[in-house]
């Protein structure tokens, strides 16, 4: 990736700073890492300043969208904004017509700052017309985004894994200690995981274009839903049953679960697109590391620990 950089940049020297929304959380931190390996500086804006560590390198700046100006002004100088910033679900008074609303006024105050290229991370078939308001409101963001003039590129994932992510985490937790894990429907519907790794390079190379580009972030493997807990429940030595039931008996149980474990497990949209193939993509892979190695090397210290999302992002 700095072969890249030097490549592309080599003429331009002063251009050595880039701004990363959430440096310090999952995507933003594999992103930042990364963005400092290839020689850039990084400067964040961040919803969780405290979390930044006292030695890190990285420039650390409020995200506050109550204040546009402040926004342009902690871009200013910089080359290009990578954009994390979004909301799982609602929750208080956050949700997903607020961060349609907060990235509307992020891009255009990027644009007054005299950023150069946007790179905005959102999600596998976002739709204006879809029935779920997570994947709607990813498409109004892209809208947004596009009616911004400032070059720019979408950057689709789908599932993450790697590092200190989520769900295939705590898929595993749930089969250490349940007796019986429900797969809603037959779980035939496939999902395209890609490693953050893998996100973040691509994430880079698009930085370092000049066109508008929208490209899907997928991995090499493309496996049923069944598949891949089957593959976690086997690596792990889980003695869970695998129960094939009605959708909103996933849900369901999805919520009870949230109040035991006080936090969001599944919402039913994330369920329902994934059931309807929304995890999922026809075309090639763009990135190279395979889930099925990633989660069989892992094995040992995955699912060990619940990683709690409310607690991550809100407590």
């Amino acid at each position: 990736m700095g072969s890249l950089w030097e490549e592309v940049y080599i003429a331009e020297p002063e251009d050595q700073l880039d701004v990363v929304t959430g440096a310090f959380s999952y995507s933003g931190k594999a992103l930042a890492e990364a963005l400092v390996k290839c020689g850039r500086s990084v400067r964040t804006l961040t919803g969780h300043p405290e979390r930044a560590p006292t030695d890190t390198s990285i420039d650390v700046r409020p995200l506050d969208f109550r204040d546009p100006s402040y926004l342009r002004d902690s871009m200013h100088g910089a080359h290009t904004l990578y954009n994390t910033y979004w909301v799982r679900f609602a929750h208080r008074h956050t949700n997903h017509a607020t961060a349609v609303e907060n990235s509307r006024t992020l891009f255009r105050a990027a644009q007054r700052a005299g950023i150069r290229r946007i790179v905005h991370i959102s999600i596998t078939n976002p739709s204006l017309d879809s029935p779920y308001e997570y994947f709607r409101g990813k498409a109004e963001v892209e809208r947004a985004l596009s009616q911004v003039e400032v070059p720019y590129s979408i950057v689709r994932p789908a599932i993450l894994f790697g590092g200190p992510g989520v769900l295939l985490n705590n898929i595993a937790w749930l089969l250490r200690h349940l007796p019986v894990f429900a797969i809603g429907d037959d779980g035939s519907y496939r999902v395209r995981p890609v490693h953050i790794d893998d996100l973040a390079r691509i994430c880079i190379e698009q930085g370092a274009r000049r066109d508008d580009r929208v490209i899907d972030a997928v991995g090499p493997e493309r496996p049923t839903f069944l598949e891949l807990v089957t593959l976690i429940r086997d690596a792990t030595g889980s003695r869970a049953r695998l129960v094939r039931v009605p959708g909103p008996v996933v849900t369901g149980a999805s919520r009870l679960l949230g109040v035991l474990l006080r936090d969001v497990l599944l919402t039913s949209d994330e369920y329902y697109a994934m059931a309807q193939g929304l995890a999922d993509t026809d075309g090639p892979a763009t990135g190279r590391i395979s889930v099925s190695s990633w989660i069989k090397e892992n094995a040992p210290v995955l699912g060990t620990r619940y990683a709690n999302e409310l607690r991550l992002h809100f407590r």
